[in-house]
């Protein structure tokens, strides 16, 4: 059991089917330290998790050469996880999910095989059928990472009607009307060439949108038109300080905004730190203002949570608390870390 001062996370590995790939963490929310509950096995590779809206459900991508997606229910007290079923994606390298607003399909981005899937779901959270598929095609100028596409987040709107994918391999966001159960290209925005757009970030305001770039280490700033996928470019900014020249090593992650929309963060592989962004109130423009060691090595991604942010350190097998300054937005080292093989993804319960 999970103590009163303690939250809940999920945190998404490299692993066999044969181990616990998915581990339950619980963080003490005043000191930072960090445990592991427990885990499931029967997956592999369950590289990016999503937890819907009511906490009942997660969904795991698992990346391999042939895609699969799996549904688990979330037992109300323990917090394990039940398995539900799982279905193929269709694709290769699955690496990314995400749950409509209204919890009635799930959306797959495959960055092998360049296709996009719709999954309706059933009352209880499991899956159905495979209810659409679209594939990109074409290339972008790198012909080391784009020389087909590579759909790398699917991420839907406030309503549901729409979702934006980010193709790493054709530098654009492809916007999709959800049409009954259906993905019908709305529009395409393009990105400077080499970009590698990776994931976004919505205000919440919802005025504007926030773009990781992995293969240029940028941040991209949209004001946000959502219903219309309209995005229009306000800036690009580097994730990497000034200074610093980047290698082949260094590439761009993830990308999430603070609860009370004043700051943005950016994990940077290679660099291996945590960039902080003030953002503008009124005009949603970023001011660069720190660099973090993530406390590890190729942070792949992280996740706000009570006040912290977690640090996933792929390739040093550790996951690193913070806490989070609310004047400043700055990260505070709490000395805790967890070790766990692989870490890829954290996600609240």
């Amino acid at each position: 059991m999970h103590q009163p001062n303690e939250v809940l996370f999920y945190i998404g590995t490299y692993s066999s089917e044969k181990e616990e790939a998915i581990l339950l963490g619980a963080l003490d929310k005043e000191t930072g330290e960090m445990r592991i509950m427990g885990g499931t096995r029967g997956i592999e590779n369950p590289s990016y998790l999503a937890v819907n809206a009511a906490g009942t459900v997660l969904y795991a991508v698992s990346e391999q050469d042939e895609g699969q997606v799996h549904a688990y229910a979330i037992e109300s007290g323990s917090k394990a996880l039940r398995p539900l079923g799982s279905r193929a994606t269709g694709g290769g390298a699955p690496c990314y999910v995400s749950v409509a607003p209204q919890g009635d399909y799930i959306f797959v981005s495959n960055y092998t095989g360049g296709n996009v899937n719709v999954f309706p779901l059933n009352s209880d959270g499991s899956l159905q059928d495979m209810s659409s598929q679209v594939k990109h095609e074409g290339s972008g100028i790198r012909a080391d990472r784009q020389d087909a596409p590579h759909p790398h987040s699917v991420i839907p709107d406030k309503t549901g009607d729409h979702v934006l994918v980010c193709d790493l391999g054709l530098d654009q966001i492809v916007f999709y009307r959800v049409e009954e159960g259906k993905l019908v290209t709305h529009r395409e925005v393009d990105l400077p060439p080499g970009s590698g757009p990776r994931h976004l970030a919505v205000h919440p305001s919802r005025q504007w949108i926030y773009l990781v770039n992995e293969l240029n280490n940028t941040v991209t700033v949209f004001a946000d038109d959502e219903q219309q996928g309209n995005l229009k470019i306000l800036q690009n900014v580097s994730s990497l300080p000034e200074h610093y020249t980047a290698g082949s090593d260094d590439t761009a992650a993830d990308i999430h905004v603070s609860p009370c929309g004043r700051y943005l963060y950016v994990s940077n592989r290679g660099h291996d730190s945590i960039a902080l962004f003030h953002i503008d109130n009124a005009t949603g423009l970023l001011e660069a203002e720190d660099w973090v060691i993530s406390g590890g090595r190729t942070p792949r991604n992280f996740a706000i949570i009570s006040g912290m942010l977690l640090a996933a350190n792929q390739n040093s097998g550790n996951i690193v608390s913070f806490r989070i300054d609310s004047e400043s937005g700055r990260l505070i080292p709490t000395g805790n870390e967890l070790e766990v093989p692989s870490p890829v993804c954290v996600v609240a319960v």
